[in-house]
């Protein structure tokens, strides 16, 4: 006899309402996979994407399609083949759809430990930013000594990248909203309010800069070139088609249990914050698709669904 939960999915593609929390059939794990309870799961500008009808490379849509991509919560039941991991751990992971439900079911390759301090809320919103933020660290070299201009560092991606820009030893100077300078330069970087007017208020702060990673779009990347010689160090997660017409480069994250642990490590040592701007119910999903789509504010959405029982 199948087993229910409740799951936040779409049966077609369109605005935030057509999201809707309904009661669907439990996943059963498969040998290599592992079944999670789901405490809270991260709400992405991505997820809203999908939504309205982009389909990520690799993955089908199969209506009624359970959204999200990032979780975390408490091992229900493990496959046969799985060693490593058992019922009642604690872990964070990752899957590019399914997670806004009360289980996910998800190969065991795609989780890693919960820092033991570490909220729900923060541990679910951690992956999809936190990857991609880490993937474009890498991508670009970013080391000691560089400077870095990050465009939408208050953002998800954004916060995260600063941060692990100036834990390798850059100077970064952020763009952000003029409500959100103090945040930015909390988490370690000299702030700029974007818009009109933002490349020369860059170049006031930093005459010369090396690296520009552009996580918020709004054809920041014509700044950019302005500022960056060399263009295999400027970078978008947003503006794809500007960065072909710019000869710029695209970071697509690389995603991994390797790179989700290193992440988990750094907000257990206390060196990496998640900053979780606001919680909504599970029933509340569609307003928090409304909130991540205004593409303002700091940090993280998050979804709320289980209880730590």
């Amino acid at each position: 006899m199948s087993v229910s939960m409740r799951a936040a999915a779409i049966d077609a593609f369109g605005l935030p309402e057509v999201l809707t929390v309904r009661s669907m059939r439990r996943p059963d794990p498969q040998e290599d996979e592992v079944l999670v309870r789901v405490m809270a799961a991260g709400v992405q500008r991505t997820d809203a994407a999908i939504r309205s009808g982009w389909t990520p490379p690799g993955a089908t849509i199969q209506f009624p399609q359970i959204l999200g991509n990032e979780f975390a919560g408490v091992i229900e039941k493990v496959g046969a083949g799985i060693t490593g991991f058992a019922s009642g751990d604690a872990v964070l992971g990752f899957r590019v759809l399914d997670c806004y439900a009360e289980y996910v079911a998800v190969p065991a390759s795609q989780i890693v430990p919960k820092p033991g301090g570490m909220p729900w809320e923060e541990a679910g919103a951690l992956s999809a930013s936190g990857q991609t933020a880490h993937t474009a660290i890498e991508a670009l070299g970013i080391g000691e000594g560089d400077t870095v201009l990050v465009h939408g560092a208050a953002g998800g991606v954004g916060t995260i990248f600063t941060q692990l820009a100036v834990w390798a030893g850059a100077r970064v100077v952020g763009t952000a909203g003029a409500a959100n300078q103090d945040y930015v330069r909390a988490l370690g970087a000299d702030p700029v309010v974007y818009g009109d007017g933002q490349l020369d208020r860059i170049r006031a702060l930093a005459p010369a800069v090396d690296v520009a990673f552009d996580a918020a779009g709004h054809d920041n990347l014509r700044d950019a070139i302005h500022l960056v010689e060399d263009r295999r160090r400027v970078a978008t997660i947003v503006d794809m088609q500007l960065a072909g017409e710019l000869r710029c480069r695209v970071i697509r994250s690389q995603r991994s249990a390797e790179r989700l642990a290193t992440l988990a490590a750094l907000t257990g040592a206390a060196r990496l914050r998640v900053h979780v701007r606001r919680i909504y119910a599970l029933d509340e999903v569609a307003d928090a698709h409304r909130e991540v789509e205004t593409g303002h504010g700091r940090g993280k959405v998050v979804l709320s669904i289980g209880d730590a029982r």
